[in-house]
């Protein structure tokens, strides 16, 4: 049913840590599940199948074809890169966004 923190229906943060489920996996369902313009419905057996599905699945193959791509074209082993000074800003403007983004998930993880 909807949740309901006055009547204690749902799964709120004590509960959740408490279900030794990572938070990242946690974050990766929330995210997923994310409402667009309603309210979403969660269920333990989505959480499940998304995290198989979706993470793990898509996750493992994307990592098993890029093992793959490397053994194939690279004799298994990834070449050293040579950086030009506009791949170095590209990747300052990268670890930039993604350090913010990463402080933005941690804020996230203390609001009640």
């Amino acid at each position: 049913g909807k949740f309901s923190k006055s009547r204690g229906v749902g799964v709120f943060g004590d509960m959740a840590k408490d279900t030794g489920i990572p938070a990242d996996i946690w974050r990766f369902y929330l995210l997923y599940l994310r409402p667009e313009g309603q309210d979403s419905a969660f269920s333990w057996s989505d959480l499940m199948v998304k995290n198989n599905s979706e993470l793990l699945n898509n996750l493992g193959n994307f990592i098993n074809r890029a093992g793959m791509f490397v053994c194939k074209f690279f004799g298994g082993t990834v070449p050293n890169m040579v950086l030009t000074p506009e791949d170095k800003r590209l990747l300052a403007h990268v670890t930039l966004e993604l350090h913010q983004y990463h402080q933005l998930l941690e804020k996230v993880r203390w609001v009640a």
